[in-house]
């Protein structure tokens, strides 16, 4: 019989492995982690052959995406074009932001693992007597390490051809140039501190819901228990 236990410490790292599988991934699917330096009116975009809007405007460069401004924007009501410039894998413009893809997809891929797993942990603490919630903790600590290798190995990448379209020659590894950070960047790197913070959460996890109190109310034939 499935007895559901909810604590709240079990409940938050639940909703925290969630939350930053989520920011995770959609920090690596975005176009805002370069934000290049702002085009004057009329010039062209790295990699657009003409036209200009009314108003500067910021190009932004991501790992394997980037928006520019639409040469088309009197016909449009959209001002910016977002999506990848490269097609493939191996058009993606550095050999770092390569690798940094593979870290980065490898640790997304684990924590939304987790994530999904986690939810599952209010009814089933433990498989083959191992506890759920510490193989989970283990796998977000080694999702973590993925993450920091593709956050150091990003910047790396600021010298390649692509990086210097969007900003400018003074551009080169690990000095961004004309460019700032977007706050894909960011999110990312607080993405992958919370990453690390679940893993230590998640011991207190399972010790809240193998504590003697739920061991008590299982006896007693409760099938939902909550406790603080």
């Amino acid at each position: 019989m499935c007895h559901v236990i909810v604590t709240c410490r079990s409940m938050l790292w639940t909703l925290l492995s969630i939350v930053v599988a989520f920011a995770e991934l959609i920090a690596f699917m975005s176009a805002d982690w370069l934000i290049g330096k702002a085009k004057p009116r009329g010039s062209a975009e790295p990699g657009e052959q003409g036209g200009g809007s009314l108003e500067p405007h910021h190009p932004t460069l991501g790992i394997y995406a980037r928006c520019i401004r639409n040469p088309g924007v009197q016909h449009f009501q959209r001002e910016t074009l977002c999506g990848p410039y490269a097609e493939t894998f191996g058009e993606i413009a550095s050999g770092f932001w390569q690798a940094t893809a593979i870290f980065l997809a490898v640790g997304i891929f684990i924590l939304c693992m987790v994530a999904l797993v986690s939810v599952f942990t209010m009814c089933v603490q433990s498989i083959m007597k191992k506890s759920i919630f510490n193989v989970c903790g283990l796998l977000q600590g080694i999702a973590g390490l993925f993450l920091i290798l593709g956050l150091i190995l990003y910047p790396a990448g600021w010298g390649c051809q692509k990086a210097i379209g969007y900003c400018g020659h003074y551009a080169s590894a690990y000095k961004p140039g004309d460019c700032s950070l977007g706050w894909a960047f960011y999110t990312a790197i607080g993405g992958t501190v919370l990453t690390f913070i679940c893993a230590v959460f998640s011991a207190q996890a399972e010790i809240a819901t193998s504590s003697d109190k739920v061991q008590e109310e299982i006896e007693e034939g409760k099938n939902l228990i909550c406790l603080l």
